[in-house]
């Protein structure tokens, strides 16, 4: 039976366990929605923050999903969507943000794990918008995702967040100290149109960027070009017990990436957080899988990336125990 690892702090690294979904209904034996995972959090503006978090999957059908600010739950937001704007909210505040999935019969599943985020002070008085935000630019990567960037925009109190339009609809929002963002969840050779325009802490709107049209790759790659590659797996004995030993590189993206999320056997099993210095090139970790010989695992990692998404999955590898 495999041993589910346990929290370790090792050297400037955090490895954390997580809780796997799942379960069963108390009302007797239906599966409840799975946890949302991905979850991030975005001050908008003094009063908004925009929350966003991976759709559900390998569960029941979700047909709502509810945002909680702390203990409240403030939005209920229809299943095939995966975001949404909290607002009235107080200035200078950090709030407490996590999300739950419901089914079609009304079960509903676990909470996602907590996110946190400040809005900024108000700007009385100020109803002068960011400038526009200039030069952007992007690429595909892939055929599930794309890469955006622009010139940071000015503005006289400061830009509190970068907003991203997909056509005339938001997908997305950034910090006001980012200039990119890797747009994820889109479909294989499909023809898009983004803009991007900046908002200050006072919830005014910049005019929209120039549009950056693009075309995701065909076929599938299920998010294979935001995935950590070389991604290798083995395993080792040390003191009575088994650990499998990772390597990979991490995948490219317009800042430093910190945190990963391991896969063992189709289930999350850690987050890997890098408190210190980040690899730049080859990355190595360790961890402890149980004392049994003959065990077959199956691993696989993720980035989240600097813009707060997660990247696409490794290639999986298979290792066993004692061999």
């Amino acid at each position: 039976m495999r041993r589910v690892p346990v929290p370790v702090i090792c050297g400037s690294v955090l490895l954390l366990a997580a809780c796997a979904g799942g379960g069963q209904n108390a009302g007797g034996g239906g599966r409840l929605p799975p946890a949302p995972t991905g979850l991030t959090a975005v001050a908008g503006s003094a009063t908004s923050v925009h929350v966003m978090w991976n759709r559900a999957s390998g569960g029941p059908d979700v047909t709502v999903y509810e945002v909680y600010r702390g203990t409240t739950r403030v939005r209920e937001v229809p299943g095939a969507e995966h975001m949404v704007d909290v607002t009235r909210l107080e200035p200078s505040t950090t709030y407490v943000f996590t999300v739950r999935a419901r089914g079609a019969d009304g079960t509903l599943g676990p909470a996602s794990g907590e996110i946190r985020a400040t809005t900024p002070a108000a700007a009385p008085a100020d109803e002068r918008a960011p400038s526009r935000p200039g030069r952007p630019s992007g690429r595909p990567v892939g055929s599930r995702a794309v890469q955006l960037a622009w010139a940071r925009s000015t503005d006289d109190r400061g830009v509190a967040s970068y907003d991203i339009y997909q056509g005339g609809a938001k997908i997305h929002s950034v910090g006001g100290g980012q200039t990119a963002a890797v747009v994820t969840g889109l479909r294989p050779g499909t023809r898009y149109a983004f803009t991007v325009r900046a908002r200050d802490a006072a919830g005014n709107l910049s005019a929209a960027s120039d549009v950056v049209r693009l075309t995701t790759a065909s076929g599938s790659d299920d998010g294979r070009a935001t995935a950590p590659t070389r991604f290798r797996a083995t395993a080792h004995r040390a003191d009575g017990a088994y650990y499998l030993d990772l390597s990979w590189v991490p995948p490219e993206a317009d800042g430093v990436i910190t945190e990963y999320q391991i896969d063992l056997d189709g289930q999350p099993a850690t987050s890997l957080v890098w408190g210190g210095e980040v690899p730049r090139g080859t990355a190595t970790y360790s961890f402890y899988v149980g004392r049994d010989a003959g065990i077959t695992h199956r691993v696989r990692l993720r980035a989240r990336l600097p813009d707060g998404t997660w990247g696409g999955f490794s290639a999986e590898r298979t290792v066993t125990t004692g061999r």
